[in-house]
């Protein structure tokens, strides 16, 4: 059942990621949906600290993958198809779906890509909700 939060501040998206951290097991996908500045790459920074990524974690818009070292083992795989013009053939050519069984991929734009994503996983939806305000929904499609 998808949960939604109303986030006023940044520090309530990141309170969310930290949550969702939580939860984490590797390998996960967790996939993004939202326009440009809902808090997606926020949140996944958010996420990264977490999981005690302790470096710099910046957004792959150009780069289109960052990989990060988790502490005692496995990776963090940050994905932004923003920029590929026919996303899935590309993605394919990456061998974006390789990543998915090597450990946590978070994929901003994740709905250009939506035929390549696994049935497990985790969507984070990102919406305006006015202002600075943000609405969260979360469905977890992981087996219990």
């Amino acid at each position: 059942m998808p949960q939604t939060f109303l986030c006023d501040t940044p520090e309530a998206t990141r309170s969310r990621a930290r949550e969702l951290a939580r939860t984490l097991a590797s390998p996960v996908v967790i996939a993004l949906y939202g326009d440009l500045g809902a808090g997606k790459t926020l949140f996944t920074q958010a996420l990264a600290r977490a999981l005690d990524i302790t470096g710099p974690v910046t957004s792959p818009t150009f780069t289109l993958i960052n990989e990060y070292d988790l502490p005692g083992g496995g990776k963090f795989f940050h994905v932004d198809v923003y920029r590929l013009h026919d996303a899935v053939p590309e993605a394919m050519a990456l061998g974006l779906e390789d990543l998915f069984d090597e450990g946590i991929v978070v994929i901003e734009w994740a709905d250009r890509i939506r035929p390549l994503l696994p049935d497990e996983r985790i969507d984070v939806y990102f919406e305006h909700a006015g202002e600075d305000r943000r609405q969260i929904t979360i469905q977890d499609h992981r087996p219990a």
